[in-house]
């Protein structure tokens, strides 16, 4: 019989933090920019100049370890841990060893297992390094300290998830948590949020873990879910083969759905850390502390209870809502406006969803008006536009955030109700399609949606389709 594995795996999460300025300056955090232009002393490592914190890192990393069910550390402090490499300005980064400010907490997770408890080991934070670009034209590396003295935190995991689906899960509602306390906006294809994966595998009912290897380069949970796999396979392969595991650092190569060897991996020693010498210890007051608390938002799981009691909408809009901090924002703006969740949910599930799809985007990157939606809502809910209508202004609701109102207004969009209007276009209709009314009379129902249709046509589909139908009905 073949041996049954267990694949043991922990997690290394950096969050860059969304503070305006770096954590030891007043350098702005903003993505792009030309190369270097957001530097100064302090973030490209010039001799004699003197780190000052950002109170907002602290701020946001309480909130993230609240959130997260961990221990505040009160009084914690950074410490420098010594590297050479060229895209790290000082030769040390600035980071958390021996007093990280949040330590042992949990999160909940769903998978198709039911719910599990993952432990977070500890929450610390740090700054970012820069980055180099190598130019293969010209045979050399570049590089840019823009990202230098980013506020991180880095949330590690204890090692107590045993698959792919697990980690998305635990990521997923890790990423939620930190997107609600609006702390990163956590886009892994902008780096904001990187995920290095610490994976090992024992024999089923082993005690001992395995040798683990980290993976590092992984910038979507479909590559990540894909890495957990082909990691798993490497290992046991390995196993199955007498060889050993090598605990080292492997690159993810998305393409080639491999992973590579990049370094043998350094134990904490190497890194010779010592207390940070330009920073004063953090003394985090209980009374800083109860106001992180009391500014909590409220975050997915309490959200979706409350729309279970307070609106009338279907168990899995409300899921898909709240699956994203923008949406459940212009869901519960739409709804206090028009007073009619169930229409704003409808719009989101279909319209909203589509065009995020066909244009390829994410929710947090609407850019429309609570206002402008619960416009459209009453336009279509009073009869002034027809339904066809209302998603073509919706459209442009979606694309230009334009005013329904003034828009339906200007392309002379109203519904004709006019029946006079309508009753002389449908005689012509009538005259003009004589098979159809043929049709019609010898029992064949669907010849009236062809009439119907032409009416709609001829009326550049403003008319009131009850109406059409009525007066059809009525001369046939």
């Amino acid at each position: 019989m073949a041996k049954q594995y267990e694949t043991v795996i922990g997690l290394e999460v950096h969050v860059e933090l969304a503070t305006k300025t770096k954590i030891f300056c007043s350098c702005s955090t903003e993505f792009g920019g030309a190369p270097n232009s957001h530097t100064c002393p302090v973030c490209t490592g010039m001799p004699g100049s003197l780190p000052v914190l950002n109170k907002q890192v602290v701020e946001y990393a309480i909130a993230v370890g609240l959130a997260t069910n961990c221990k505040i550390t009160q009084y914690c402090k950074f410490d420098r841990k010594n590297y050479f490499y060229p895209d790290n300005a000082q030769n040390y980064q600035i980071s958390q060893l021996y007093l990280p400010i949040c330590r042992d907490g949990k999160i909940e997770i769903e998978t198709s297992t039911g719910t599990k408890s993952i432990g977070i080991h500890e929450i610390h934070m740090e700054e970012d390094a820069g980055k180099l670009i190598h130019d293969e034209w010209e045979n050399c590396s570049l590089v840019d300290y823009n990202r230098s003295g980013v506020p991180l935190i880095e949330i590690v995991s204890e090692p107590d998830m045993r698959s792919a689906e697990e980690v998305i899960a635990y990521l997923e509602k890790l990423r939620l948590i930190v997107q609600y306390l609006e702390a990163s906006d956590c886009k892994l294809q902008e780096g904001s949020m990187r995920v290095d994966v610490n994976l090992s595998v024992r024999e089923a009912g082993a005690e001992e873990y395995g040798t683990r290897t980290e993976m590092k380069n992984l910038n979507s949970f479909k590559a990540i879910s894909r890495a957990i796999e082909g990691e798993r396979a490497r290992q046991i392969e390995l196993i199955e083969e007498g060889k050993q595991v090598i605990q080292e650092t492997r690159r993810w190569d998305d393409n080639k759905e491999q992973s590579f060897a990049m370094r043998s991996k350094e134990d904490a020693q190497d890194y010779r850390y010592f207390p940070e010498p330009d920073l004063v210890p953090i003394e985090i007051s209980d009374e800083w502390l109860e106001r992180i608390r009391a500014n909590q938002p409220e975050l997915r799981t309490e959200k979706l209870k409350r729309y279970k009691e307070e609106y009338d909408i279907p168990e899995y809009d409300a899921q898909i809502i709240t699956g994203s901090k923008k949406l459940a924002d212009l869901f519960e703006k739409t709804s206090a406006i028009c007073q009619k969740p169930k229409k704003v949910s409808n719009w989101l599930m279909v319209e909203t969803m589509r065009l995020l799809k066909e244009n390829d985007m994410e929710p947090e990157d609407i850019s429309f008006a609570p206002e402008n939606l619960a416009k459209l809502i009453e336009l279509a809910e009073s009869g002034t536009i027809n339904s066809t209508v209302a998603k073509e202004v919706f459209e442009e609701i979606f694309r230009n955030n334009i005013d329904p109102n003034q828009y339906v207004e200007e392309k002379g969009l109203k519904t004709v109700n006019d029946e006079g209007e309508l009753r002389s276009t449908i005689e012509k209709i009538i005259a003009e399609n004589p098979q159809s009314v043929e049709d019609y009379k010898n029992g064949k129902e669907k010849a009236i949606g062809f009439l119907v249709g032409q009416t709609m046509k001829a009326m550049k589909g403003k008319a009131n389709p009850g109406l059409v139908n009525q007066i059809l009905k009525e001369l046939l």
